[in-house]
């Protein structure tokens, strides 16, 4: 639905809605003193201040109102914190009183925000679920003993990309990015390739991921007036419901699958997420491990490629910067050689590339919302019991106070420092901070800099259809993940 549509329907329903928050306003308690924020209008509250475009235009109001402000969107108090500084107070200092989430209305499709990972709260459930992703997916070891995983599947698409140089062709980048995190993705849990010709799955699951993150990151009226809940006027709960039960479809096949096959005498273990999963199957049901499985494919392929697509976006539009992380490469690894993970820490303009991507444009630029149990003191100011707490990443990222001429793309700002993405610089925290910092962290981390350092390497670029680097359009486009505008589209050339 386009902003206009939306804002229709909003105008549409204020009757409704004002006859239902005067019986809502009858039991309201006392929010002490809220943070400062613009002036609200009657039912819809600041909505009409979000534009299509809210993480810049909560970064325009925030130099008005400051690093915490309030807004009211409809029935909702949202808190939004667009400093380090504060962003270091709720996900460091008070991070248990901001532990817990703010589910969207979309991720409550089939009452997944019951089961996932992402969104249950912090309880003991959620201590063993955390605890199975850190120590049989995301630990060094597990992802140290598959490093040659990850670098055929990156020579795969590297072998993609010179076919496309033979022919003369550009490659969407955000594509062959999104299919090579699918295929590592899939032989890593399930020790199959997604991306086979011969599966009929491949589409279902790119269908799928795209279409969950596509709808939780929709305008919807239900989550400014939970009293509409109910109603889905927008069908965003529906279609997620739909997306999901195709995910969930496909993980029931290969669970089930995996457990005739584990009934078998002799059965030798792939020794893969999924096995690893299975043999803690007496503590964890079916639903919650497709939950754990959805939230790995989900949250891990489409924040990959974005991030990717961003990068290689950069370097085009700034040529200086991809020659000198070429003469890097030359130097280090060889021009033309593989790209090793061994490489990766003698590769500092490489490393700053990427962190210099994630300050510009954070997969998630609110991060995921958060809410508390009960009033917290936060600066002088009270976080009301119950209200949406949105980390505005993408705006601490640009913080002139903090960053030199923000706006530009600059990885030399990172060459000696020792800002890094792992959630303690709280200038940079594309994936979070805190006991809910993002588990597939150091697996993306490994990822982008392989794919991104053998792209480099292997090719000499230049964009499709005579497109001058300075003109390349670098627009975003707003929603749960943040991605380019327009897809970038580049010609590969041997080198």
């Amino acid at each position: 639905m386009d902003l206009l549509s939306f804002l229709l329907c909003v105008l549409f329903i204020c009757t409704l809605v004002q006859g239902l928050l005067s019986i809502a306003n009858a039991t309201k308690t006392s929010q002490g003193k809220l943070p400062p924020g613009p002036a609200p209008l009657p039912v819809i509250g600041n909505i009409l201040k979000l534009t299509n475009q809210p993480h810049k235009s909560l970064f325009q109001l925030a130099k008005t109102y400051g690093p915490i402000m309030t807004l009211k969107l409809g029935q909702i108090t949202t808190v939004v914190i667009s400093s380090s500084t504060i962003a270091r107070e709720i996900l460091q200092r008070q991070d248990v009183s901001f532990s817990n989430r703010f589910p969207p209305d979309a991720i409550r499709a089939r009452n997944n925000h019951l089961y996932t990972l992402a969104w249950i709260p912090v309880s003991t459930q959620w201590r063993y679920f955390r605890k199975i992703l850190t120590s049989h997916v995301f630990s060094t070891q597990k992802l140290d003993a598959q490093q040659q995983l990850r670098c055929q599947n990156v020579q795969e698409l590297i072998d993609f990309v010179h076919s496309c140089s033979k022919a003369g062709v550009a490659v969407d980048i955000g594509q062959a990015a999104f299919r090579t995190s699918l295929k590592l993705l899939s032989t890593t849990v399930f020790s199959v390739n997604l991306i086979d010709p011969s599966s009929d799955m491949t589409q279902v699951i790119k269908e799928s991921v795209r279409g969950i993150m596509a709808e939780s990151g929709n305008p919807n009226l239900s989550d400014y007036f939970p009293v509409l809940r109910k109603f889905d006027l927008q069908g965003v709960r529906r279609r997620t419901g739909y997306h999901l039960g195709k995910m969930f479809e496909f993980l029931d096949r290969m669970i089930n699958k995996r457990l005739e096959m584990r009934k078998f005498h002799g059965y030798i273990g792939s020794n893969d997420v999924l096995d690893n999963l299975l043999s803690n199957k007496d503590e964890i049901d079916q639903i919650h491990l497709q939950s754990l499985l959805s939230d790995i494919f989900t949250a891990g392929i489409d924040t990959t490629s974005s991030t990717l697509e961003w990068a290689m976006a950069e370097i085009l539009h700034k040529p200086q910067t991809l020659s000198k992380a070429k003469a890097e490469m030359e130097q280090v690894v060889g021009k033309g050689k593989p790209v090793e993970e061994s490489d990766i820490p003698h590769l500092p303009y490489l490393q700053a590339i990427i962190k210099e991507t994630f300050r510009l444009h954070p997969a998630l630029p609110f991060l995921i919302p958060r809410t508390v149990d009960a009033n917290v003191e936060v600066n002088g100011f009270t976080v009301p019991k119950g209200a949406q707490v949105l980390v505005n990443a993408w705006a601490i990222g640009r913080d002139p106070n903090v960053w030199a001429n923000p706006e530009l793309f600059m990885p030399e700002r990172f060459l000696g420092s020792e800002i890094d993405v792992k959630g303690h610089n709280f200038e940079l925290i594309p994936f979070g901070s805190g006991r809910r910092i993002c588990p597939g962290m150091p697996l993306a981390i490994r990822m982008v800099h392989l794919m991104l350092g053998s792209l480099i390497n292997s090719f000499d670029w230049k964009l499709e259809d005579g497109i001058a680097p300075q003109d390349l359009n670098m627009d975003d486009k707003f929603g749960f993940t943040l991605q380019k505008a327009q897809p970038l589209l580049a010609i590969p050339i041997h080198t």
